[in-house]
C-alpha cells in the first residue's frame, strides 16, 4: 500500500471528505467510539461512502501512524456516472463497448485489464463499490496510465447497472467457461458490454442470470482457464477483429 494514497486520522478523514475527495477504501475499527466518529459515520451515511469495520490489528498493518481507528484510500481518479457516460457514448455516433467487472480483486489484473480496454477503444469500465479491486497506486502503475483515459464507473450493484445498460440498447456477454458457444459465435459489432468475473470465482450466479449471451474461449491445454485479463484482451479482441 502506497503512502501516498493513505490517509488516517477520524478528523483527517473528514476534512478529506468535506473537500471532495474519492475515497476509494475506507476502514473504521471495530467498536470505535466518541463524538468524532458519530460525525464521521453521519457523513459517510450522508455521502453514500462504502466501508468496512475491522479489528485494530488489520489498520495497524495498513499503517505504522497513529490512525485513530480509522484508515481510507483516496482515489487517485474521478469515477464517471454512469447514466450520463451511456447517454454521451450513444449521441458520439459510435458502437457503444462497455466492460463489466463483477468482483474482480486483483489489482495488477485490474491494471492490465484497464491498459487492454484503452487500446481497444472500450468507452468505459464499471466496478462495484463493495467488493472489487480498488483503484490503487499499484492499479496506476499496472495500467501504465491508461487509467487517466478511460472513464470509470463505480455503481452500488452490478445487476443495476446491466438492467440499465440493456434499457439502453446495450446486450451483456458474459465470458464464462459454462458458456455452450464460443466467443467466436457471438455477434459484436452491435452495441455490447462484456462482463468478466473474479480470478477465483468467476463471473456470479445472479449476474449470469441476467445477461443476453454467454460465451468462452476454447482451450485444447491441459490448464482449464486463462488469467483473466488475458481473457479479457481475448474477447476485447474479437469485438475489434468484427468490427474492422
Amino acid at each position: 500500500m502506497k503512502d501516498e494514497s493513505q490517509i488516517f486520522g477520524i478528523r483527517a478523514v473528514i476534512e478529506a471528505i468535506h473537500s471532495g475527495k474519492t475515497i476509494d477504501k475506507l476502514f473504521i475499527q471495530k467498536g470505535l467510539q466518541g463524538e468524532l466518529v458519530k460525525e464521521l459515520m453521519s457523513l459517510v451515511r450522508n455521502q453514500h461512502i462504502s466501508f468496512t469495520q475491522v479489528p485494530i490489528e488489520k489498520l495497524n498493518r495498513l499503517t505504522r501512524k497513529n490512525h485513530q481507528g480509522v484508515v481510507a484510500i483516496i482515489s487517485p481518479i474521478e469515477f464517471h456516472d454512469l447514466e450520463n457516460l451511456v447517454l454521451n457514448t450513444i449521441e458520439s455516433g459510435e458502437t457503444p463497448l462497455f466492460l463489466v467487472l463483477d468482483q474482480l480483486s486483483d489489482v495488477r489484473n485490474f491494471g492490465a485489464i484497464i491498459r487492454t480496454a484503452e487500446c481497444t477503444g472500450v468507452h468505459g469500465i464499471i466496478i462495484q463499490k463493495k467488493g472489487g479491486a480498488p483503484v490503487s497506486a499499484d492499479t496506476v502503475k499496472t495500467s501504465a496510465g491508461a487509467i487517466f483515459k478511460i472513464p470509470i464507473c463505480k455503481v452500488d450493484h452490478i445487476k443495476d447497472a446491466i438492467f440499465y445498460l440493456q434499457a439502453s440498447g446495450i446486450q451483456i456477454v458474459a465470458a464464462t467457461e459454462k458458456a455452450t458457444s464460443p466467443i467466436y459465435d457471438i455477434n459484436l459489432k452491435e452495441p455490447i458490454a462484456i462482463v468478466m468475473g473474479s480470478e477465483g470465482k468467476g463471473i456470479s450466479n445472479s449476474v449470469l442470470k441476467l445477461v443476453d449471451h454467454q460465451a468462452k474461449l476454447p482451450m485444447y491445454g491441459e490448464i482449464a482457464s486463462l488469467n483473466v485479463s488475458v481473457a479479457c484482451g481475448v474477447f476485447l479482441y474479437e469485438s475489434i477483429r468484427q468490427r474492422l
